[in-house]
């Protein structure tokens, strides 16, 4: 608590401060020009997720009896935070940090014991999370993707679609329904959820396609044609799977509204030094109130959405309900970043456009984050019904 004269200031100061700095290191070996460079050519970028896995950083929610770092979601949250504020991408390999939640929470002690430590040292990847289909959109209850149990072997035909990093991945973690719709009572039963190894899996019923985007995040679509698992790739109970997913999208809206709140305050401090420092009709731009207050808006908003990233993240922590806090966190996040990288876009003006300045690249990103883990109207229908008790709009 600090004070000026009459007047007491309660200031919340930057958490894991320690984490934040050795994060921040390791991020300036890997400036814009590396990141270009993987942009015009669609590459993923080997270097960076090795230096994150080899500093401990995507094993931070790993216990520590498997290898990894053992810290809660908000150490988690933080990581991807600075990754973003010094203009690197996550998008490689954040995957890792949300679906440990359903491995950790679910999962068996075999399936821990065989997987964790080997993550935690880089040896296998989980990057890929397949639940999204073409027909199915976010009605996650009405995938068709198919997991028949035949003996020791479960059978999945179906395809993915949106599932980013397979072809960076040893591993993957499957939602797919094991109950026909018309035999369970409630729509969200009958679904299950599996970790599966998809290493040398191509020659067996597993198809992956590079879907070609405008960010580069390696998406892929994902077909499985008799495609042969072993039983004990499935997490937790047969047919639960939809709420042990749930888990996981909770920690995957927090996580993701750190690295929007990364991308703001990259945008912002971009901004503030571009407008003090561009001079034209004989003044800094930076004293237009065209230019300032947009950024002093988003610099606001941004502030705020933290708080809410932090009360989400404090809940989960406790093992609270979040998803409400979750999915506003993300919304709050998502905005706030796309409002920053709108000011910074208009401060930069023709320059912006430049893929020297990075702002086209990051502005890129934060398009993404108003659309996916999920959309801003699914967010405020979500509350609508079950915060505000409004009736279901869909």
């Amino acid at each position: 608590m600090a004070s000026t004269g009459s007047v007491a200031t309660m200031v919340i100061e930057p958490d894991y401060v320690e984490l934040r700095d050795a994060v921040s290191r390791v991020c300036q070996d890997f400036p814009g020009p590396y990141w270009q460079e993987l942009d015009a050519k669609s590459e993923y970028p080997t270097e960076f997720v090795n230096a994150m896995t080899k500093h401990g950083f995507l094993s931070a929610l790993i216990p520590e009896e498997y290898g990894g770092s053992g810290m809660p979601l908000r150490a988690a949250g933080v990581i991807l935070e600075v990754i973003h504020e010094t203009g690197c991408s996550a998008g490689a390999c954040h995957a890792q940090m949300y679906t440990m939640g359903t491995v950790l929470r679910h999962g068996s002690d075999e399936q821990k014991n065989k997987y964790l430590p080997r993550i935690a040292t880089g040896e296998l990847r989980l990057q890929a999370f397949g639940v999204s289909e073409p027909t199915t959109g976010s009605d996650t209850t009405q995938l068709q993707t198919r997991a028949e149990r035949k003996g020791d072997v479960y059978v999945v035909n179906g395809q993915k679609i949106w599932t980013s990093r397979a072809l960076h991945s040893d591993l993957m973690l499957l939602l797919a329904r094991t109950t026909p719709k018309d035999q369970v009572k409630k729509r969200t039963e009958g679904i299950s959820t599996f970790l599966i190894d998809i290493r040398d899996a191509r020659d067996r019923g597993l198809d992956i396609r590079p879907i070609d985007t405008m960010i580069n995040h390696h998406t892929t679509e994902v077909h499985f044609d008799n495609f042969e698992i072993p039983a004990d790739s499935l997490v937790g109970e047969e047919g639960k799977g939809f709420r042990y997913i749930l888990d996981g999208m909770n920690a995957e809206r927090i996580l993701l509204s750190s690295e929007a709140l990364g991308n703001a305050r990259y945008f912002i401090r971009k901004a503030v030094a571009y407008a003090k420092e561009r001079v034209v009709f004989g003044r800094p731009i930076g004293q237009n109130q065209g230019i300032q207050l947009p950024i002093a808006k988003a610099y606001a908003e941004t502030e705020a959405a933290e708080l809410m990233a932090r009360k989400a993240a404090a809940m989960f922590a406790a093992g609270l309900n979040c998803g409400a806090e979750a999915n506003m966190a993300h919304l709050l996040s998502a905005e706030a970043a796309w409002n920053a990288a709108e000011a910074c876009f208009e401060t930069f003006g023709g320059f912006a456009f430049a893929r020297e300045y990075d702002i086209e690249r990051k502005w890129r990103e934060c398009r993404l984050s108003r659309t996916a883990p999920i959309s801003p109207n699914l967010v405020l229908t979500y509350i609508g019904q079950h915060v505000l008790g409004l009736p279901r709009s869909y």
